[in-house]
Parts: C-alpha cells; sequence; structure tokens
C-alpha cells in the first residue's frame, strides 16, 4: 500500500447505499478528473525549474479554469472558478504550497491526487492514523514539511488522548519514515505533498469546509427508516400518514422500568449542575478586565517603556536583575498561575516554601511540567526518578496525595508517558492553590518584596551622572575639541558634587 498507511474504510457497496447522491456527484467529479489527466486533451502538466530545485508534475490554476470553460457546458468563469474549488474540497487537486484547498485563477501551482486517495474509496481515517502522520512529520527535518499551528495543536491533544500507546504510535511512524527516505527524491517530493492533501480533505484547516462531514440527522433516518417523527403537540402527520407511498410505522417501544430510572438519573442530574447568571458572567469579565488593565499597553502607557522606541534601557536592565519591579510582585497576586508562570515568581515561591519546609509539593510539580518538554526516549527513565523521589514508599520527598489519585498514577507508571503523574500533579495543584500560596501572599517575605523600592545608593549616583555625560554625546554636534570640553567640565562637575557628599557625611558623623 502507497505510504505505509494503514487507513480504515468501509465498504463501496453499503456507503452508495446511504448516500447515493453524494456518491453520483463523486463518479461524476471522477469522470471529469480523468478527462483532465488525459495525455492528449487534458491539462498540459510539466516540471517548473527554480532557482536551485524543480517542482514536479504541476499546472496552474488558470489552466483549470480555461480548461473547464472549454471541454465543459460553461459560459461564465465564476462558475469554472466555484466548481474548480468544489472538486479541490474533495482532494482531487491541490495547491502545493498551502493547507486551504480552494482554486484561484492565477499562476498558483497545483497537482492531482492520486487515485489510492479519492473520495470514491470511501475512506474513514482514524485518529490514530492521523497521529502517526504528524509523528512522521516531526521526524523530517524539512522546511515543507513543518507542522502548522493547527497541526502542532492537534499533534499535542492526539498525544494526551494516546499516552498509554505513544509509543506504539511513535514506532510506526519510526518505521514509515524510514521507508520514505529509501524512495527517489522527486517521488518523495510529490508523495508527501498527496499524502499532506489528504489529510487537508479529512482533517482540513479549522474555518475551512469539511466535505467528509455527514449531516447527522440524514445518516440516522438511514439507519432508522421505521421509527416515527414525533410531533410538537402530540399531533400525527397527516402528510405523511395519508400518503400511499409510506406504510404506517409500528408503534414506539415502552421504556423498560430500568430506562426511565436512567432517564430520572439524567434529570436530577442535570438540575444539579452548576450555572450561572448572565450578570455574573459579565460581572466576572468587567472584574478581570479592570485588574489586569494596567498590564495592557493599548489601555495604558507602559512603564518602564519599549526600549526598542524610546531608547530607555530601564526595562532590560530589570529583566537582567533578579530584583522584581513592584508592577510584577503586585501581578503575583491574581493568583497562583501568575506565580507559576514566572520565573522569578517560582523560585521567590520555591524560596518561602524551602522556608517552611514544605517545598516538595512545588518541586513535584514543577517536575512533572518538566517531563512533558522532556524528548521521548528520556521519558521513561525521568517517570522512574519522579516516582522514586516523590511518590514511591520510603520516598526523600513523599507528597501527600488522595488514594484515587495515588491509584491511577501507579497503573500510569507501570507504561510511563508523558501524563503518567496528571492526576497527581492536579491534585497538588489543588492543594497549593488552597494552602501553600495564600500562605505566600500573607507572608513577610512577599510584602518585603511588594512594598521594596529602588533604592539610589553612591553607585547609582556615579552611573547615572557618567550615563548624563557619555551618552548624550552620539547625538549632539560638536566637534572633537568642543566635545572635549564638556566632557572635562561634566568631569569637573561630578568631582566637586563627590567631594560636597563626602563633607557633608563627615559633618553628620562629626555632630
Amino acid at each position: 500500500e502507497a505510504f505505509g498507511t494503514s487507513y480504515h474504510h468501509t465498504s463501496l457497496h453499503h456507503t452508495a447505499e446511504m448516500f447515493s447522491c453524494v456518491f453520483l456527484s463523486i463518479v461524476q467529479m471522477e469522470d471529469v478528473i480523468a478527462r483532465m489527466q488525459d495525455e492528449k486533451n487534458g491539462i498540459p502538466i510539466r516540471t517548473v525549474k527554480s532557482f536551485l530545485s524543480k517542482i514536479p508534475s504541476v499546472f496552474s490554476g488558470s489552466d483549470i479554469v480555461q480548461w473547464l470553460l472549454k471541454n465543459l457546458c460553461i459560459e461564465d468563469q465564476v462558475e469554472a472558478l466555484h466548481l474548480g474549488t468544489l472538486m479541490a474540497a474533495h482532494g482531487y487537486f491541490f495547491p502545493i504550497s498551502d493547507h486551504v484547498l480552494t482554486l484561484k485563477d492565477d499562476g498558483t501551482f497545483y497537482r492531482f491526487q492520486t487515485p489510492y486517495f479519492w473520495p470514491s474509496n470511501c475512506w474513514e481515517p482514524e485518529n490514530t492514523d492521523y497521529a502517526v502522520y504528524l509523528c512522521k512529520r516531526t521526524m523530517q527535518n524539512k522546511a515543507r514539511l513543518e507542522l502548522a499551528d493547527y497541526e502542532a495543536e492537534s499533534l499535542a491533544r492526539l498525544q494526551r488522548a494516546f499516552a498509554r500507546k505513544w509509543e506504539f504510535i511513535f514506532m510506526q511512524a519510526e518505521a514509515q519514515a524510514k521507508v520514505d527516505k529509501k524512495r527517489d527524491k522527486i517521488e518523495r517530493k510529490i508523495l508527501d505533498s498527496q499524502e499532506r492533501a489528504f489529510w487537508d480533505v479529512h482533517r482540513p484547516v479549522p474555518g475551512c469546509v469539511n466535505t467528509t462531514e455527514v449531516d447527522i440527522k440524514k445518516s440516522s433516518r438511514m439507519k432508522n427508516p421505521h421509527k416515527t417523527r414525533k410531533s410538537v403537540y402530540g399531533l400525527q402527520n397527516d402528510i405523511r400518514s395519508h400518503s400511499p407511498t409510506h406504510t404506517p410505522a409500528p408503534e414506539a417501544k415502552q421504556p423498560t422500568e430500568e430506562e426511565l430510572r436512567e432517564q430520572i438519573k439524567f434529570g436530577q442530574a442535570q438540575l444539579d449542575r452548576h450555572r450561572l447568571k448572565m450578570s455574573k458572567v459579565a460581572e466576572s469579565l468587567l472584574s478581570y478586565t479592570e485588574q489586569y488593565s494596567d498590564y495592557d499597553p493599548f489601555l495604558c502607557t507602559p512603564d518602564p517603556s519599549n526600549p526598542w522606541i524610546s531608547d530607555d534601557t530601564t526595562f532590560w536592565e530589570m529583566e537582567a536583575s533578579k530584583e522584581p519591579g513592584q508592577t510584577r510582585v503586585r501581578r503575583w497576586g491574581f493568583g497562583i498561575n501568575e506565580v507559576l508562570k514566572d520565573p522569578i515568581g517560582r523560585e521567590q515561591f520555591l524560596k518561602f516554601l524551602e522556608s517552611e519546609f514544605s517545598s516538595e509539593n512545588l518541586r513535584f510539580w514543577l517536575a512533572v511540567q518538566e517531563l512533558k518538554k522532556r524528548p521521548i526516549r528520556e521519558v521513561p527513565t525521568r517517570v522512574q526518578e519522579i516516582w522514586e523521589e516523590f511518590l514511591a514508599p520510603g520516598a526523600p520527598s513523599a507528597i501527600n496525595v488522595d488514594s484515587k489519585s495515588y491509584g491511577k498514577t501507579t497503573q500510569n507508571v507501570k507504561d510511563p508517558g508523558r501524563y503518567a503523574f496528571e492526576d497527581a500533579q492536579e491534585h497538588i495543584y489543588k492543594l497549593m492553590k488552597s494552602d501553600s500560596y495564600s500562605r505566600f501572599i500573607r507572608s513577610s517575605a512577599y510584602q518585603e518584596l511588594l512594598q521594596a523600592k529602588k533604592k539610589f545608593g553612591v553607585c547609582n549616583f556615579f552611573k547615572y551622572f557618567l550615563k548624563m555625560c557619555l551618552m548624550p554625546t552620539k547625538t549632539t554636534f560638536f566637534d572633537e575639541s568642543t566635545l572635549k570640553t564638556v566632557i572635562l567640565w561634566n568631569f569637573i562637575i561630578i568631582y566637586n558634587s563627590c567631594f560636597l557628599f563626602l563633607y557633608i557625611i563627615n559633618c553628620n558623623l562629626f555632630l
């Protein structure tokens, strides 16, 4: 099989029975595609030479539009463009450098899809197949195979969903990548683009039309043709009941006692669900906006200012310094997330917990976060290290988790993955949020950081004067002799100021 994939598909006969109209349109489109690929009367396919590379087996979007106008009963260019876009959305041809399957009447290059991936083969690829494909893409260090943003998000989501069998998925992707490397360079380039286009049809870009979706209502009616349609007011459908082409449907089956109990249980669960009024939601959003408005540069002037705009390096100096500013420290009080996502905040939080001999919870949480970023080959070893340090019987830094989370984590460690400690981490996060974080915010260490002011000492005094004396020289228009005179007088002023400063100190000490 091409690409070494194992995509699952249903029988052609079954699909034709359920969706005969859709299948008929597919047959018609494939007939047009076959005519497009005809050697004599089809679209001319060529290899385009560019700088240091070749683009094989391509044609332009304007070629498709002109062919449709010439060979089909189409007089309007807009109609031809619309028909071509529909065919592209079904994946019969695709742009070689874009994930959005649409037709443009310009010089954009397109390529025909291989018949193996045509919709008539009734593909129903599973998420595991998509995970293998994305994982394989990450192994190939080529610019044209880099994942788009939405594909990277899909890969992360699938990695969480299939955490227990991710090793098997990774091995499959690795095997397919090795097979691809043995192919000819041009052949591999064409096959990679065709496989990408296949997944652009079945896992399209967010916001694009998904041509493989099935209407749930139509599918339900086809699977249950004898199911009656209930009226809102309890009246019979006169048109259907008197129609000679419809036979009366059998009476609906009475629900059993167990089914009624399940319905009651479900109804009670819906009544007990926590719901917020719209006024409360709006109030919460307004409160959040007011809280963070001081940190939004579009609403307030940033302090310190952007060094790339104002030539003020205060921002860089603050970032280089280990002492956080008041604005930064005040933000830690908004919630534990603000502390955990700030490197200096995490450091101060850890120092506080170490002073109270209760830092194991935060160290465990940070270790699990770091585990999620490790390469897959290092994950099993790191999982075992975290288990032995924090959760194993007699662990040197044992953490307190509930029995349910401990049981799930014990099972997950047997098949180690990046998310083996997810339940324990969530439990520890809730503990820190309700206990450790509250104590940190009320502590004297946090209050000192919050009330600390920038000290203007003697060293800062000299630094400030030197900066004021030397920095303006790059923007002045003096000649060299005048500039030397200005600098000399500036140093004389500094010397006299220092002498006066020391004299005042001595007088104070004497008094």
